[in-house]
């Protein structure tokens, strides 16, 4: 299924406009194809990894239009926006700890690819440049770190 990649990734930039948009939602469909938990074959994979991708852009565009619709004026009255809530910050720093004991179990290489993706937002040419490898390991590697991380942070939560 991976050799759907770019294809999907290029089909994606046509509708959203973005690279980089398209990249992103083109690894957590292939990571929600990946964590399916009931063993049913799927018939067509291609088909199957489309629909997935498509279902995650209509998402995306839901929850960008319902942030458009929120009026100031709530985030002005809610209180959450001017108070910290201390258990919130715990639980955050905690799964913050989780991740980075689930990235630390990841190849050197595995983890830049990530990093290099979701924290300085580089493009996949970029990071090949980088790291001195091929845009499809980075891509197989930003798809691995993002599986485990999701699989081991389950397992710790649970």
């Amino acid at each position: 299924m991976e050799h759907y990649y770019r294809e999907l990734v290029g089909f994606l930039s046509a509708r959203l406009g973005s690279r980089q948009a398209a990249e992103d939602v083109a690894h957590d469909a292939y990571l929600r194809v990946l964590e399916r938990t009931d063993a049913e074959r799927i018939e067509h994979p291609r088909a199957f990894l489309y629909r997935t991708a498509l279902n995650l852009v209509v998402d995306r565009h839901r929850r960008y239009q319902v942030r458009q619709a929120e009026p100031l004026e709530v985030l002005d009255s809610d209180e959450r926006w001017h108070t910290a809530a201390p258990a919130h910050d715990l639980q955050l720093d905690q799964r913050l700890a989780l991740m980075q004991r689930a990235l630390d179990e990841l190849s050197k290489v595995c983890r830049d690819c990530f990093l290099l993706r979701k924290l300085d937002g580089l493009s996949h040419p970029q990071i090949a440049e980088h790291l001195g490898i091929s845009r499809s390991m980075v891509e197989k590697h930003i798809v691995n770190a993002m599986k485990h991380c999701r699989l081991r942070m389950r397992e710790w939560e649970s």
